[in-house]
């Protein structure tokens, strides 16, 4: 608030005063390498030289404008306590505010001083519960509190020694390029993560060191159970379950399907010992697993020594028949090559068909997704009635593929609950 003149002063007093105002107008010279600025008494901030820009984009202050209420309460609070100061922080640089009143005047004259050194020298007590490290700048070990000595003792050093070559190029590599985070050791079972900080006052980097190892072993556990979730469900559905949806079940319109058998396999097995059997499925359908992988499509489950892929389910797509019969003729060169390594000599018969299904998770305990409808029992129809190493195939099947691929009709054949159907084989791709 601006006081008017004294009418009754003499022109000494005048002059006097006038010359008061250019001396605290001069305070303010904008070559000034410290932040200054001027707030008037109902909270404006009318003045800020160059090197307050930082100070005032912290505050929130513009020339012209009011300053935020929050700010304007802490610098008076200051003002009334003489050398107390407010400290504002700006892209990691931490700034002391001196605020001076000038009463007759009406305005509050604001001194800045950049503190960031001075803040970072005093966060070395020994008390500190995190590693504090100081490193100068040719990678000499200069400082170590108490807390680092899990990682001092597994680096083998003291105090005046040089820190492995390996650290020293990762702490300048940090400090070149902050965005690469902080840097990760191991240390008596324990993982810290190190933020280095250079202080280019003092020719020194500071490391400040963080305990994760919790943190790590929790993420761990977290990607182990994403990964079961994900060797049980597709991913879609998984983000779904995640979400909080309760119930899925889901209707596909047009959808292929393929379900392939071990034939004669309770005669192959009941020769060979339980750790065999399961290494031989195993071996089998890891490498079925890669084909589904490769070709885009979605394996359903295994039951014994059956295998069942779905194309087109849960993402719909307008080439799941091609992508399954792809899938279908790889598989089976795929067994066949499987063949020599061994001891007895598998086959598969595959059946295929396609249609409607629906999709959905059932299960509150060892949940699973699976498909249902009149296209899955009548892809079962298809393998129970193929040929071993052969690929039957259903007229609604031949439909998609007769352009792409080559087929061999098989003629009417009884099918169970549907009566004389005609069937086709699929030989290869055209």
């Amino acid at each position: 608030m601006r006081h008017a003149a004294d009418p009754n002063a003499q022109p000494g007093q005048d002059f006097a005063l006038l010359e008061e105002q250019i001396q605290a107008i001069n305070r303010f010279p904008d070559q000034n390498p410290n932040p200054v600025m001027r707030i008037s008494d109902d909270g404006y901030l009318t003045y800020a030289n160059t090197a307050s820009q930082p100070v005032c984009r912290a505050i929130g202050g513009v020339v012209g404008d009011r300053l935020p209420d929050e700010i304007l309460a802490r610098l008076r609070r200051a003002a009334e306590m003489p050398g107390d100061r407010v400290e504002v922080t700006e892209n990691h640089r931490t700034y002391a505010l001196l605020p001076v009143p000038v009463p007759d005047l009406g305005f509050v004259n604001v001194y800045g001083t950049d503190v960031t050194a001075e803040n970072v020298i005093a966060k070395f007590p020994d008390q500190n519960p995190h590693p504090v490290l100081r490193l100068d700048r040719q990678g000499m070990l200069r400082y170590a509190n108490r807390a680092s000595r899990h990682i001092v003792n597994t680096l083998g050093l003291r105090v005046g020694d040089p820190v492995p070559g390996g650290l020293r190029s990762e702490v300048l590599g940090r400090l070149s390029n902050p965005d690469r985070g902080p840097i990760e050791v191991l240390a008596a079972d324990l993982t810290y993560e190190l933020l280095p900080v250079e202080v280019p006052e003092f020719e020194f980097i500071n490391l400040y060191g963080t305990d994760v190892t919790a943190a790590r072993q929790l993420a761990r556990a977290k990607d182990e159970t994403e990964r079961l979730l994900l060797n049980i469900l597709p991913p879609p559905i998984a983000d779904r379950l995640r979400a909080g949806e309760r119930v899925i079940a889901d209707r596909f319109d047009d959808a292929s399907l393929l379900i392939a058998d071990i034939v004669g396999f309770t005669e192959l097995s009941s020769g060979m010992t339980a750790g065999a059997l399961v290494e031989l499925l195993n071996d089998i359908f890891s490498v079925c697993d890669a084909l589904v992988e490769r070709h885009g499509l979605e394996k359903v489950k295994t039951i014994g020594d059956a295998y069942m892929v779905v194309g087109g389910v849960p993402i719909e797509s307008p080439d799941h028949a091609e992508r399954l019969a792809d899938f279908a003729l790889d598989m089976a060169v795929a067994v066949e090559a499987m063949q020599e390594g061994l001891e007895r000599q598998v086959n598969f018969r595959i059946g295929m068909s396609c249609g409607p299904v629906v999709a959905g998770v059932i299960g509150s305990k060892r949940t699973i997704y699976d498909i249902w409808g009149d296209t899955v029992n009548l892809a079962s129809r298809m393998e129970a009635l193929s040929e071993p190493g052969r690929i039957h195939i259903s007229d609604a099947m031949r439909d998609h593929l007769s352009e792409r691929f080559r087929l061999e009709p098989r003629g009417f054949v009884e099918v169970k609950g549907k009566g004389k159907l005609p069937t086709w084989f699929l030989l290869g791709r055209n």
